[in-house]
């Protein structure tokens, strides 16, 4: 009698033992799948298979989300409290949320991968952005260049890299400048490999300065120098293009190792220089407008580039008459003589 009670305490100390190992996995902290059972107007009854059913507050749901909820359906809860002090099994929807966010994101950062964020404000030193939590976007990792109006992006959605991720601090820095780079690299290539000189292209100009523009091919800039956008003079690059014209060029010359691009606007059409020599050989009497005094000369501009002579256009620069040859008359200076 005495070894079946023996017996007896034995199986339920083993039945207590392995009742208690079946909530070893229901840490606090920890996140499980649980089913609704009941949906009341103030909070939601959750069973995870616990000793007792979990509570989660209705506030943590969306009036929709609420709505929605049935006895029945499935949902991953956060476990708070395996206990409160009235012994209730708290849970948590909203932290459960939170912490898949998080596992999603280290996720896309182990593997390289592109998140979309949205630009929330601007802050000192970047911009805040969504891309599920609050992630800080560098200044610097917004553009390939300095943005001069960060306040325009605000409300807008980019795709971006996650460059730094700290789950314990909640720290996340994204970058977009990363794939814009990337995006460069690989229209760079494709431009590379298909560039000859000689070859007409069409690209966009991105900068204008005193000795001409510079034109982007499609990830590789070009530089278009005044001497090579006309035939004649002109006093600067702006009198030819504007920043953001699309512009026909000729590559003049292309160097594989440094990358460098040469562009040519006037070498898409003929020198009229050439044709100059049949169509008003010495001693020809023409008539022109003087365009500019240079003492002891003056100049006359004899035809465009187009073999036609028209006011104003640059082309065969100028015939230069000296000033002996102005007038019949003695001339004090060039610019006595109005024409020739």
């Amino acid at each position: 009698m005495e070894t079946l009670e023996k017996m007896k305490s034995g199986e339920k100390a083993e039945m207590a033992s392995l009742y208690e190992q079946t909530f070893q996995n229901f840490e606090e902290g920890s996140v499980i799948e649980g089913t609704v059972v009941l949906v009341k107007k103030d909070k939601v009854i959750v069973d995870i298979g616990y000793k007792s059913e979990g509570i989660i507050a209705a506030e943590e749901f969306t009036s929709q989300e609420l709505a929605a909820l049935t006895p029945g359906t499935r949902l991953p809860v956060y476990i708070e409290e395996r206990e409160d002090s009235d012994g209730n099994l708290v849970l948590s929807k909203e932290k459960a949320d939170k912490m898949k966010v998080w596992e999603d994101l280290e996720r896309i950062f182990k593997d390289e991968a592109i998140v979309e964020g949205r630009v929330l404000t601007r802050i000192k030193g970047g911009m805040m952005v969504d891309i599920g939590v609050k992630a800080f976007l560098p200044g610097s990792q917004i553009d390939l260049h300095p943005v001069r109006d960060p306040e325009q992006l605000i409300g807008k959605t980019f795709p971006m890299k996650i460059i730094k991720i700290n789950h314990r601090r909640g720290n996340v820095v994204v970058s977009r400048r990363l794939l814009l780079e990337e995006s460069r690299d690989q229209r760079r290539q494709r431009t590379l490999s298909n560039l000859t000189e000689g070859q007409v292209v069409t690209g966009t100009v991105k900068n204008i300065t005193e000795y001409g523009a510079f034109v982007d091919l499609g990830g590789i800039d070009g530089l278009l120098h005044i001497t090579d956008m006309s035939w004649g003079r002109i006093g600067h690059p702006s009198e030819m293009c504007m920043v953001g014209d699309r512009v026909e060029v000729m590559v003049l010359r292309y160097d594989r190792e440094s990358g460098r691009v040469s562009l040519g606007l006037k070498q898409k059409g003929a020198d009229p220089w050439m044709g100059v020599a049949a169509k008003r050989p010495v001693g020809t009497r023409i008539k022109g407008r003087v365009v500019d005094v240079v003492d002891p000369r003056s100049q006359t501009p004899l035809e465009d580039r187009f073999g036609r002579r028209r006011r104003g256009s640059p082309g065969a620069e100028c015939g230069r008459n000296r000033q002996e040859n102005l007038a019949r008359h003695e001339a004090g200076r060039p610019e006595s003589v109005g024409s020739c």
